[in-house]
C-alpha cells in the first residue's frame, strides 16, 4: 500500500488575513485623503475666484475714472455695473456661482457691500460660505485676530470670504486690492 502525499497548493488562512489587512489599510488611507484633497481643491477655487472678483472691480474702476461699481449680477460670470453710461466689467468664477447681489448672500454667492458699516465682519460658520466685496475698505483684524474689513481709501476694495479648514469648519480670510 502506498501513501499519497498531500498537495498543499492553496493559501493558508493567515496569508489571506494578512492580504485583507493590508488592503484594508490602503483603502483607509485613500478614504481619509480624498476629503482633504477635495477641500483643498475647493479652497484653491475660492482663492482664484476672489482674485478674479478683485480684478473685475479694479477693471471697473480703471474704466470709469476711479468710480466703484454700484451693483453686480450673474452667476458663473459676475458683471459689475455702475450708473447709466458707465462701462461694466466681468469676472469669471467657479465656486461662487450662485448669484451676485447687493444684499447678504446665500452659500456660494457674492455679496457686493456698497455702503459698509465698519468694521465689517463675516459670520463664521458652515451656513455663511459666501464672498463679501466691501467697497472703500481695507483688510484688518479684530481684537480676537479674526480678519475683517476696516475703513480705507475711497478706491480700496476688501473681500471677505471663508476657506474650509475641516469638515464643516471654516476660517475667515480677507484679501484687498
Amino acid at each position: 500500500m502506498s501513501l499519497k502525499q498531500k498537495n498543499n497548493r492553496g493559501f493558508t488562512i493567515i496569508e489571506v488575513l494578512i492580504v485583507l489587512a493590508i488592503a484594508g489599510l490602503i483603502l483607509l488611507i485613500v478614504f481619509l485623503a480624498v476629503p482633504a484633497l477635495q477641500r483643498s481643491a475647493r479652497n484653491t477655487t475660492r482663492k482664484n475666484d476672489i482674485s478674479s472678483l478683485i480684478g473685475g472691480v479694479t477693471e471697473f474702476e480703471n474704466n470709469n475714472s476711479g468710480a466703484l461699481p454700484t451693483s453686480c449680477s450673474g452667476t458663473t460670470t459676475i458683471s459689475f455695473t455702475g450708473p447709466t453710461g458707465s462701462a461694466s466689467s466681468d469676472s469669471k468664477v467657479g465656486y461662487y456661482n450662485v448669484n451676485c447681489a447687493t444684499n447678504a448672500g446665500a452659500k456660494g454667492s457674492v455679496y457686493l457691500n456698497v455702503s459698509p458699516t465698519n468694521p465689517v465682519t463675516l459670520p463664521n460658520g458652515a451656513g455663511t460660505d459666501y464672498a463679501e466685496i466691501v467697497l472703500g475698505d481695507n483688510c484688518g483684524t479684530s481684537g480676537a485676530g479674526i480678519p475683517q474689513a476696516i475703513a480705507g481709501s475711497a478706491e480700496s476694495v476688501a473681500v471677505l470670504y471663508e476657506i474650509e479648514t475641516a469638515a464643516n469648519s471654516y476660517a475667515v480670510q480677507c484679501q484687498q486690492s
